[in-house]
């Protein structure tokens, strides 16, 4: 079932975020809104601590476009089932679009795309950082991760959870098709009559592929830009001097200066809304302003571990620790690159950050 609900568009230019089909609401499991004529939200669960995607249906002439497409699980699958039966009609899928690599984009492309006998389109970037996290699974946790975490200063405890959960990538991810449609940038794709154009974002993800239809003024943002939580930016053991968060606030700032303020925004979690330029410019003040209290904070030097303060307001736990710490780094590694702080190991080979003077930053010049 579909319910149609054509969004009351702004009349002039948002200065706050609003929600056309209201707040907190969402598609029922097995049903869709019709968020703008073609273009259908559905909603899916997720077994994380943030409980559901929400996902689309584009109209393809005879056939449907799927825009990500949810985890591998029994439940996500029967609940496609009835999306097959139901709103879709029986009409096949023509194409697969995943935004970026994350399970709960990426986790049934396989699976849908043998069902259907159709092609994934993702960025080759994302696609192949991808399959290579799924190779991951069920082997042990290389010594370069468990030096990247002690680094950070993870007691033994959390390196042992590093150990046992290493290799999770994979169990939410449906065996990968072995050929891909590369996704870049600027890329223009006919979708039911329509010219839809590719926007990347980065920090995320690698190569974080949106989706904006200029006629509808839709953006179909993923993780890129969400209304009410900010993506998460980490630093991850593969590249432990990535300054992500640059990349991600270059994205933020391009993606607000190249759209429309009247664009509908679908994002992948929460509902979706109006003011996307006034969200992305909160998104890179508040992200600015925790550079500015992290650099104050460090003018002691601090662990990784030592600075959540700085950045997240609720408690971090066990469980958020991992998360926290990639988040830090990503922070700290962007002040190392604007040449305001420096990394050095202490005598406990844990890193240290602190900030670098003005004198010192222009000594290093």
């Amino acid at each position: 079932m579909s319910i149609s609900a054509a969004p009351q568009k702004p009349t002039q230019t948002p200065t706050e975020i609003s929600y056309p089909h209201g707040l907190k609401e969402f598609p029922a499991p097995g049903e869709t809104i019709e968020i703008s004529p073609g273009i259908h939200w559905l909603r899916m669960p997720l077994p994380y601590s943030l409980d559901h995607i929400n996902l689309y249906l584009i109209e393809d002439g005879d056939g449907w476009v799927i825009v990500d497409t949810g985890v591998n699980t029994s439940k996500v699958r029967d609940l496609w089932e009835q999306h097959f039966a139901g709103v879709m009609g029986g009409r096949p899928v023509t194409k697969v679009i995943v935004t970026h690599l994350h399970p709960d984009h990426v986790g049934l492309a396989g699976w849908l795309c043998r069902r259907f006998g159709v092609e994934l389109w993702m960025s080759r970037t994302d696609y192949l950082m991808c399959c290579n996290l799924v190779l991951d699974t069920g082997t042990e946790a290389p010594e370069e991760g468990v030096r990247f975490y002690r680094e950070a200063g993870f007691n033994d405890a959390q390196i042992e959870t590093y150990r046992r959960r290493f290799g999770g990538f994979g169990r939410d991810v449906s065996t990968m098709p072995q050929s891909f449609r590369r996704l870049v940038g600027g890329q223009q794709l006919e979708i039911g009559g329509r010219t839809w154009q590719t926007v990347e974002g980065r920090g995320h993800a690698p190569e974080h592929m949106c989706l904006w239809c200029p006629d509808a003024a839709v953006l179909l943002s993923g993780d890129q830009v969400l209304p009410r939580i900010s993506s998460n930016i980490s630093v991850h053991p593969t590249e432990p001097q990535a300054d992500p968060l640059s990349d991600w606030l270059e994205s933020c700032a391009r993606i607000r200066d190249q759209l429309p303020a009247d664009t509908l925004v679908g994002p992948a979690h929460n509902e979706p809304f109006y003011g996307l330029k006034v969200r992305l410019q909160d998104l890179i003040d508040e992200h600015e302003t925790d550079l500015g209290k992290l650099e104050e904070l460090i003018g002691e030097p601090k662990r990784a571990n030592e600075v959540f303060g700085a950045l997240f307001r609720r408690p971090i736990t066990d469980d958020l620790v991992h998360m926290a710490t990639g988040e830090s780094l990503a922070h700290l590694n962007c002040l190392i690159e604007r040449g305001l702080a420096r990394r050095f190991m202490g005598d406990d080979g844990v890193a240290r950050y602190e900030r670098v003077s003005h004198a010192q930053a222009t000594a290093a010049e």
